[in-house]
């Protein structure tokens, strides 16, 4: 059973930044892809960034140019570094590891943007 930790969330003003972490209980070369998600109060989740195990990446039209999704394979941790942060970026964020059976959802971390 796969695990899914992220951390790195937190309280940060309109225009800062955060690097968000989903630590991997497995090997992250056996995910096809892995994707953040958000959802903020009262909205569907929806999805913010993908990188695949072949290393492509994609992002949301929201956070392109702000977020970068990075992978670091021997440390099994997949990173979302986040930039010119907006007050409609708070969201608790979770990251999804898929396979071709099965999916794995971390337990999430809040990220809140203060203006």
């Amino acid at each position: 059973q796969v695990q899914l930790v992220e951390s790195g969330g937190g309280l940060v003003q309109a225009g800062g930044s955060l690097r968000l972490s989903c630590a991997s209980s497995g090997s992250i070369s056996s995910f096809n892809s892995i994707i953040w998600h958000r959802q903020a109060p009262g909205k569907e989740r929806e999805w913010v960034a993908i990188i695949s195990r072949g290393g492509s990446t994609n992002y949301a039209a929201s956070v392109k140019g702000r977020y970068t999704i990075s992978r670091d394979n021997a440390k099994n941790t997949v990173y979302l570094q986040m930039s010119n942060l907006k007050p409609e970026d708070t969201a608790d964020y979770y990251c999804l590891a898929t396979t071709g059976s099965r999916n794995y959802w971390g337990q999430g971390t809040q990220v809140t943007v203060s203006s």
